[in-house]
C-alpha cells in the first residue's frame, strides 16, 4: 500500500521554491486562474452552443463549479485522512492534509478541461479523423507511439501538454504547478499505445510521448504505482478519484439545469428528478424541502435551490464512499468511479441517476442544437488542420503553404524540431483555440468572409 505521507509533492518542474504568504499549493490555484489557456475556456462550448439569449454553462463556469465540488470534497478527505492516520502522519503532511489537500484538488479541478479543444469532443474526434484518413502519406514520418498519440488525440494528454510545456518565447514549464496538482490531474496515466477500455485507468491516455519524461517526474516524486513499463503505465493517483468525482457530480446535475433554463425540459419532470434524487438520500428532509420551494416563486430559482441540495448529497455521499475505499485506493486497485460505487450502495439514487443520464443523452447530448454545433464544429477543426498541417512537414513550400504557415504565430513553429515536434506545435496552436476564433478563421481562410479585422 502507498504511503499516505509519500503521494504529495510541492516541487515544480524547473523552478525552485520561493516566499510567499500563500502555501505552494495555494499559488497553483493563482496561477490557473491567471492562464491565457484557462481564460480561453470562456469561448469553449460545454454543451449548448455559445452564446445565446439565455446563459449556460461553458467549459470556463463548468470548471469553476467542479474546483467548488473538489475542495469541499478535499477537505472532507482531508478532515478523515487526518483522523485515520494521526499516529503515521508526519507533521508536514499533518498541515498538507488539513490545509492543503482542497487547495490540490480545487486546482486540479479548475484545469482538468483545459487542454480540450474548441466544440469539445467534436474537436478531439476532428484532429484524430485527420490523421486516419491521411495515414498512407503521414504515418511513415512518426514512430509508433508518436503516431498512436495523433490518431488518438486526447484533451486529458494535452491538458499534461498545456501545463508542462515549454513554448518558443515563453517562460520555463509553462505554468509550472506543483506534482501534487498534476498527479491529481491525471485520469489516465499512461502513454497511448496502453489504451485499453478494459481497464478504468487505461480507457483514455494521460500524456504524450513529448511529455513522457516530465511525466515520469511526477509519477515517481508522487509515488504513484507502476503497472507497466513499455508501454508505460502508471495506477491512478489517489486524489483523482476526487477530481473525477467532482467532474461526474457537476455535469450529472448542472447540464440537467442548464436544460431546464432552455425549456429542453419540462419544470415539473425537472423539479421531480432532483427531488428524487434528494430523497434516496435523505427521505426524512424531503418535507423540509418542499416547504423551502414553497418560499420561492421563480422557476429558475426553484431548480437552482434543488440543484445546490443535490449537489450537496452527492459531495457527502461521496465523500463517505472514498473513505469506504481508501485502502483499495492507495493499493491502486480500484477499478470503479466513485460515483458508480454511490450508486452501488444506494439503489434508489442510482434508479434516479441513470433516469438522468437516459434524459441527458436523448433529449440534451442529442438536442438539434447541440448536434449542429458538434457537426460543424467538426468540420471547423478537420479543415483548420488540414489547412497547417500539410505545409508544416514540408521543407519546399509553395507560395500559398508558406502564407498558411505565416498564420502560425511564432510560439508554436518549431522549424528545427522533428517532424512530430511541427506537428505538435500546430496541434498547440489549432487545439488552443476557442469556439469563435476557429469560426472565424475558417470563414476567413475559406473566403466566406473576407476584408481586415478590426
Amino acid at each position: 500500500m502507498t504511503d499516505i505521507n509519500e503521494i504529495f509533492s510541492s516541487q515544480r518542474l524547473g523552478i525552485n521554491h520561493t516566499k510567499d504568504t500563500r502555501s505552494e499549493y495555494q499559488r497553483d490555484f493563482d496561477r490557473i486562474i491567471f492562464s491565457s489557456a484557462f481564460r480561453r475556456l470562456q469561448n469553449k462550448t460545454q454543451v449548448f452552443p455559445l452564446p445565446g439569449s439565455v446563459f449556460v454553462h461553458n467549459r470556463l463556469t463548468h470548471s469553476l463549479e467542479v474546483a467548488s465540488v473538489g475542495r469541499s470534497l478535499g477537505s472532507l478527505a482531508g478532515e478523515f485522512i487526518v483522523d485515520r492516520f494521526k499516529e503515521v502522519l508526519k507533521p508536514e503532511s499533518l498541515d498538507f492534509y488539513q490545509h492543503n489537500l482542497y487547495n490540490v484538488i480545487s486546482s486540479a479541478c479548475l484545469c482538468h478541461d483545459i487542454g480540450n479543444p474548441a466544440f469539445g469532443h467534436s474537436g478531439e474526434d476532428a484532429i484524430a479523423s485527420y490523421f486516419e484518413r491521411n495515414e498512407e502519406s503521414l504515418k511513415s514520418r512518426f514512430s509508433e507511439k508518436e503516431w498512436t498519440d495523433f490518431v488518438h488525440f486526447e484533451g486529458n494528454a494535452n491538458a499534461i501538454r498545456i501545463l508542462t510545456h515549454k513554448q518558443n518565447g515563453k517562460s520555463e514549464s509553462a505554468l509550472s504547478l506543483t506534482f501534487a496538482t498534476m498527479a491529481a490531474i491525471a485520469k489516465y496515466p499512461c502513454e497511448s499505445t496502453a489504451r485499453n477500455k478494459k481497464f478504468l485507468h487505461r480507457k483514455k491516455f494521460g500524456f504524450f510521448q513529448s511529455e513522457k519524461e516530465n511525466f515520469e517526474k511526477i509519477a515517481s516524486t508522487t509515488h504513484m504505482i507502476q503497472d507497466g513499463e513499455d508501454p508505460k503505465i502508471y495506477k491512478r493517483h489517489p486524489f483523482v478519484w476526487l477530481v473525477e468525482a467532482a467532474d461526474d457530480i457537476c455535469y450529472n446535475i448542472i447540464d440537467l439545469e442548464d436544460s431546464h433554463r432552455l425549456g429542453i425540459i419540462d419544470h415539473d419532470k425537472c423539479k421531480d428528478l432532483m427531488m428524487s434524487l434528494i430523497a434516496s438520500f435523505d427521505p426524512k428532509g424531503v418535507d423540509k424541502v418542499k416547504s423551502r420551494l414553497d418560499g420561492i416563486s421563480d422557476r429558475n430559482e426553484k431548480i437552482a435551490y434543488l440543484r445546490a441540495k443535490s449537489i450537496g448529497n452527492l459531495i457527502r455521499e461521496t465523500a463517505k464512499v472514498y473513505e469506504t475505499h481508501l485502502d483499495p485506493i492507495l493499493e491502486g486497485n480500484l477499478e470503479r468511479s466513485l460515483l458508480d460505487l454511490v450508486k452501488i450502495q444506494n439503489e434508489k439514487s442510482a434508479e434516479v441517476l441513470k433516469e438522468i443520464e437516459a434524459f441527458s443523452i436523448e433529449f440534451i447530448y442529442n438536442h438539434h442544437s447541440v448536434v449542429e454545433i458538434e457537426n460543424a464544429g467538426y468540420n471547423v477543426m478537420y479543415e483548420l488542420l488540414s489547412h497547417f498541417a500539410g505545409p508544416i512537414l514540408k521543407t519546399d513550400r509553395s507560395k500559398s503553404e508558406e502564407k498558411a504557415i505565416k498564420l502560425i504565430p511564432t510560439q508554436f513553429i518549431y522549424e528545427e524540431g522533428t517532424d512530430y515536434e511541427k506537428m505538435l506545435g500546430v496541434l498547440d496552436f489549432v487545439s488552443g483555440m476557442t469556439d469563435n476564433y476557429a469560426t472565424e478563421l475558417y470563414r476567413r481562410i475559406k473566403g466566406i468572409e473576407i476584408g481586415m479585422r478590426r
